[in-house]
């Protein structure tokens, strides 16, 4: 080891508590927020911490082990142990970094629970840079990368409330055949887009609809327009031993996050077996729902999951070739509506699970081409630009977690992980 690292044990490095106990009864909807680890579960009239605290998870239902940076302001549940760190020998922020290439999990104790306590933290070795500079330029470099993909999410939470208020707009609260019915423009449309909507109502068994707009359900949409739902490959058909590190990726429930797929733990098969499985490829437009579980979440298919798998545990919904709105689509059954029908309608006593006859069952007001047309094309625009962010925050990430245990250990000299940085965010 260099002259300039030093392995410590973390309790020469800082000193530790638990966070408070606070009851449900204790807790407000407005105030400061509380945090557990897991993330915000209330808030109070005071807070016990000005500034953002260093902290790992010690106990709870999953993610016991991990390292978090708590808000500013705030209080700490005691689902937590908080670090004071001694900022003469190391940062707050680089002893963050630290612990997050460490492997804090296996300090994890207990068979019912998993916890951790302080005496297992305390005696955690770290290595560290003794040069508080070094130190320094190290977290600015990965803080770097951090930020860059805190920039990227939010910027795709943005785009989705502007697409999802427009959702909203067209095709819940039907505003434009409103405003026209009122003798009124529709607010921030264009006469041509104005034209395709009508002027009034009418009853259906989904209550009152535009005028000349059909009800039908996912299932008679996807046949009218040469589309399918299938379930994914059954546990029979992918085995432990078919995955492989650097493969085609395979889309399971946890994986959809957001109306997107997620490749930060997604599993990967070869080749042959894809092609073994080609039936379950997917394609643009395709969406893939959780089948058990979280019945809830789907992901829509871009561009760029072209090819991959439909997995266990999921089913694939395709429009069909014919089908001219993919967001639409996904706008729909992510609605409240639509959401509170497949919860209510799935079936199994211990873990929620749905089928093709249920989620085919999904009812759709289905306004006219023109004006599914009109919606995609203007909605086209934000689809994309959110997963060229998702694609461009997974690279980031990755980045981050190969540089981070090589510049933590001393490893990789600083000037090359910087430059590797500044390309990426460039």
């Amino acid at each position: 080891m260099s002259a300039e690292w030093k392995e410590f044990q973390l309790g020469e490095l800082a000193t530790f508590k638990y966070g408070r106990f606070l009851a449900k009864s204790q807790l407000d909807e407005s105030g400061f927020p509380v945090f557990s680890g897991y993330g915000i579960v209330g808030y109070l009239p005071t807070y016990q911490f000005d500034d953002p605290q260093l902290l790992i998870v010690c106990r709870g239902e999953g993610g016991t082990g991990d390292v978090k940076m708590s808000p500013s302001k705030c209080s700490i549940t005691n689902l937590s142990i908080v670090f004071s760190p001694n900022e003469q020998i190391v940062s707050r922020k680089f002893l963050y970094w630290a612990l997050k290439a460490s492997d804090t999990h296996r300090l994890r104790t207990g068979s019912a629970q998993a916890q951790i306590v302080i005496g297992s933290l305390e005696k955690l070795g770290v290595v560290i840079p003794t040069d508080r500079f070094r130190q320094d330029e190290i977290t600015r470099t990965l803080d770097a990368l951090e930020d860059g993909i805190t920039l990227l999410r939010e910027t795709n939470a943005t785009l989705e409330a502007i697409a999802q208020a427009l959702f909203k707009s067209w095709f819940v609260d039907f505003d434009p055949v409103r405003a026209k019915m009122e003798g009124r423009a529709p607010e921030g449309m264009d006469e041509a887009t104005a034209r395709l909507f009508p002027d009034s109502f009418e009853e259906s068994e989904l209550g009152l609809v535009p005028r000349g707009w059909q009800c039908v359900d996912l299932a008679k949409l996807t046949k009218r327009f040469g589309g399918s739902i299938q379930t994914g490959p059954f546990g029979s058909q992918l085995h432990a031993s078919d995955y492989v590190q650097s493969g085609i990726p395979v889309v399971m429930p946890k994986d959809i996050v957001n109306r997107r797929a997620s490749t930060e733990s997604v599993a990967r098969i070869g080749t042959a077996d894809a092609d073994r499985l080609a039936r379950h490829k997917l394609q643009a437009g395709d969406i893939v729902f959780s089948r058990r579980g979280d019945v809830e979440r789907h992901a829509l298919v871009t561009e760029r999951e072209v090819g991959w798998l439909c997995g266990t545990g999921c089913l694939l919904l395709r429009p069909g070739p014919q089908w001219n709105s993919p967001g639409f689509l996904s706008m729909l059954l992510d609605e409240a509506r639509a959401r509170t029908w497949l919860v209510q309608h799935a079936v199994g006593a211990t873990m929620p699970n749905l089928n093709t006859g249920i989620l085919g069952s999904v009812p759709v007001v289905l306004p006219t081409s023109s004006v599914l047309s009109a919606f995609e094309e203007l909605i086209s625009v934000t689809e994309e630009q959110r997963s060229r962010n998702t694609s461009m925050a997974e690279t980031l990430a990755t980045l981050r977690d190969t540089l981070l245990p090589r510049l933590i250990s001393g490893q990789l000299r600083l000037p090359a992980a910087q430059a590797a940085a500044g390309e990426a965010l460039a």
